[in-house]
C-alpha cells in the first residue's frame, strides 16, 4: 500500500524543513571562500539545523556535538551571534511574512493581539522585572496575527512594560500593507485604554477589546463592546499561536547558555 503524499510531513527537532530551507537560503549572506591551506568555510544549511535544534530544544550549544550536524558548538554559536548582531533574522521574518502574503494570502477580516512573559535571566539591559515572576528578570513576547494565528508581527520589551503601548508599533511594524478592507482587531482587557481604542480606531479597525470594569463602575448586564454578541472576538488565536511556540523551549525562556 502506498503511502499518502498529501500527508503533512512532521517536523523534526534536527532538521529544518526542506521547503523552509529553500526559501532561507536566498537571504543568507554567503560563506567566505577559502583562501589558503586550512578549513573549508561551514554550510550554512548545517548551521541552520544546529540553530534548528537549539531552538526546538533549549539545550546548551556546547551540548551540540560535532557529528550531529558536522560543525563545532563554538562554530554554530558564533555564526548565530554575529547573523543576530546583522539584524539577520529580524529580516528573515519580514521576508517569511512577504512569502506566506503571496503563497496563503493573509486572513485580514479577523486580527488578534496578545502578549507572553518570558523568564530571560540573561537578557541584560532589555529585560525589567517580571510582575508576575516575584521580579525576575524577564522580558514580553508581543504578537499580533491574522485570522489563522500567522503572526504579522512581533514586539519584545521588559516584562514590566504594559501591554497597551505595544499596539502601535505591531501594527505600524507589519511588513505588508494592510489592504482597505473590513478588519477586526481583537484584544483582552489589558488593552482596554482610551490611547488603544482611539489609535485603533485611526487604522480603521472594528474593535473586539474586551472591557476592564473600573473601580467603582457598576456591572453591567449587557456586554458593552458594540457587536460583541453576533461577531464573538477571536482572542484564542493568538493564545494558539502562543502556545505553539511556547513549545520551542528556547523561545519560551529567552536563555541560551553557551
Amino acid at each position: 500500500m502506498k503511502k499518502d503524499s498529501t500527508k503533512p510531513q512532521k517536523a523534526k527537532r534536527y532538521r529544518m524543513p526542506s521547503k523552509l530551507w529553500r526559501f532561507v537560503k536566498k537571504h543568507l549572506p554567503k560563506p567566505p571562500k577559502k583562501k589558503g591551506p586550512g578549513r573549508p568555510p561551514v554550510n550554512n544549511r548545517d548551521v541552520l539545523d544546529g540553530i534548528w535544534y537549539v531552538l526546538w530544544t533549549g539545550c546548551q550549544w556546547k551540548s551540540i556535538e560535532k557529528e550531529w550536524f558536522g560543525v563545532s558548538s563554538s562554530v554554530l554559536h558564533e555564526r548565530f551571534q554575529t547573523w543576530q548582531k546583522q539584524g539577520l533574522f529580524d529580516k528573515l521574518f519580514k521576508k517569511m511574512v512577504q512569502f506566506y502574503a503571496r503563497e496563503q494570502h493573509i486572513a485580514w477580516k479577523w486580527q488578534s493581539v496578545d502578549s507572553m512573559m518570558a523568564p530571560a535571566p540573561l537578557g541584560g539591559t532589555e529585560t525589567g522585572k517580571n510582575p508576575t515572576d516575584r521580579s525576575k528578570s524577564g522580558s514580553k513576547i508581543h504578537l499580533l496575527v491574522d485570522e489563522r494565528g500567522a503572526p504579522l508581527a512581533v514586539y519584545i520589551t521588559s516584562a514590566n512594560r504594559h501591554d497597551k503601548w505595544s499596539v502601535e508599533d505591531l501594527v505600524i511594524s507589519i511588513v505588508v500593507k494592510r489592504p482597505y478592507s473590513e478588519q477586526h482587531f481583537c484584544a483582552d482587557k489589558a488593552y482596554d485604554s482610551a490611547d488603544v481604542h482611539q489609535f485603533i480606531q485611526a487604522e480603521n479597525y472594528l474593535s473586539h477589546i474586551k472591557h476592564r470594569r473600573r473601580r467603582n463602575e457598576p456591572k453591567r448586564e449587557e456586554c458593552p463592546i458594540p457587536g460583541e454578541l453576533a461577531f464573538p472576538a477571536r482572542r484564542w488565536v493568538v493564545e494558539r499561536t502562543f502556545a505553539w511556540l511556547a513549545k520551542r523551549r528556547s523561545i519560551a525562556t529567552r536563555c541560551v547558555r553557551n
